[in-house]
């Protein structure tokens, strides 16, 4: 027995870890594609079952039925249907397993009839790279006949001169309509927090009061990842950041995050003011939290009241949560935690109550106003807001999983 589905609509994936797995289970609920391939590139286990019990198990989100049906009591159907050629169906959803290449260049995407690949080994993330590079490129996908690759994480490009132009970063509900099917063959979905921070930021750069950004810097509280060691170890030869090595288990760890950078990639206005972005890592097993800190020129009414408040912004994100990002981005005024937020299919979700702002003003004193030959005023004060604002995201399924099953979706729609 074999797949019989409409072999134009076949989605590939490479890699069955974290973000792999978790883009079956939205497919699996979406049900845009009519099936999958997904290339695991080695034995698991003693055998298929092995494999279908990882994939259809979950330490953070549970067992597949419950996350798909709740408590209803309703059972997924998973079998085998074809021990031989690795295919299993989840509900009659075909999944067909590859487990002999690891380079991307040697699996035959082609013959499986698959046109849109994602990668989500997290190890192919320099377009740079020829596609018959020692170990694979990104580009191998295309050689071995997929028509697109989707990166599921940034780019990591080392050749310093690369015209990226033709390999953008794309995030859905914010870019992804600039996505040109004769152009974009390799695209990354950026990263778990610039996907947050992009729907965070959005709505602040559209208003016209919130738009003039001075400067502006987050911390992500962000869950533990499997980068990191579950007890201490000793470091890699050349490793520069020892805290990796330490416990997750045990400690709060100081890291950094390529978010912001990112960003920039997706929101380009993003370069005309001043970003930092730092990452805590805590031992909790998903959801992490942006704290926003952003800085305004600001207005003051005929009352002498600041134009932006906690209220005006908690308006725009009210205003933003129902309009074009409705479904993208929640706004809450309940008091959360983060496991309230574990699968909630949102980019991100902001803490109206934790809103806060301080207007000050930049007194510019007459002697700088003479050097620039204002010599007829005495003194200006211009009004700064600062804003606190935090944001919750689902790092893995909710809010990754499910912005880069959309983004796919998508560029899946766009191809003859």
């Amino acid at each position: 027995m074999s797949i019989t589905i409409n072999q134009k609509n076949l989605l590939g994936i490479n890699g069955a870890g974290r973000i792999g797995k978790l883009t079956i289970w939205h497919h699996l609920l979406s049900r845009k594609f009519d099936g999958i391939v997904l290339n695991v590139g080695r034995e698991v286990g003693k055998g298929l079952e092995d494999l279908v019990q990882a994939l259809t198990t979950d330490s953070t989100y549970g067992d597949l039925s419950l996350f798909m049906y709740g408590r209803a009591g309703k059972r997924c159907k998973v079998e085998i249907v074809d021990s031989e050629k690795h295919i299993i169906e989840i509900d009659g959803f075909p999944i067909k397993v590859l487990m002999t290449e690891r380079n991307p260049r040697n699996i035959n995407w082609k013959a499986e009839g698959v046109r849109v690949v994602v990668d989500c080994t997290g190890k192919f993330l320099d377009p740079s790279l020829p596609d018959n590079e020692g170990k694979g490129s990104i580009l191998g996908h295309l050689t071995a006949g997929a028509e697109h690759v989707i990166a599921s994480a940034p780019f990591k490009i080392k050749q310093t001169d690369f015209d990226a132009e033709n390999t953008p970063t794309l995030i859905y509900g914010i870019n992804n309509t600039c996505f040109d099917p004769s152009k974009h063959k390799v695209i990354s979905a950026a990263s778990c927090t610039t996907t947050g921070l992009a729907h965070m930021m959005k709505p602040l750069l559209e208003d016209p009061e919130t738009c003039h950004v001075l400067t502006a810097s987050l911390s992500t509280v962000h869950s533990a990842t499997n980068t990191q060691s579950v007890l201490d170890a000793v470091p890699s030869a050349g490793a520069s950041d020892l805290r990796k090595n330490r416990s997750v288990l045990n400690n709060i760890i100081l890291s950094s995050t390529g978010a912001a950078k990112t960003l920039e990639k997706v929101i380009p206005e993003i370069v005309h003011f001043g970003f930092m972005a730092d990452s805590i890592r805590i031992p909790a097993p998903s959801v992490s939290l942006i704290a926003l800190n952003i800085t305004f020129n600001s207005r003051m009414n005929e009352r002498g009241v600041p134009y932006i408040s906690g209220d005006y912004i908690r308006d725009i994100y009210r205003r933003a949560a129902e309009g074009e990002q409705k479904g993208l981005l929640h706004f809450s005024m309940m008091q959360n935690v983060s496991m309230d937020l574990l699968g909630l299919p949102a980019a991100i979700v902001i803490e109206g109550r934790e809103i806060h702002t301080r207007t000050g003003f930049l007194k510019i004193p007459a002697e700088i106003l003479e050097s620039i030959h204002l010599t007829d005023m005495q003194e200006i004060n211009i009004p700064v807001t600062h804003a606190k604002i935090f944001g919750w995201y689902d790092n893995e399924f909710g809010s990754y999983v499910t912005c880069l099953g959309k983004l796919t979706e998508y560029i899946a729609s766009c191809l003859d």
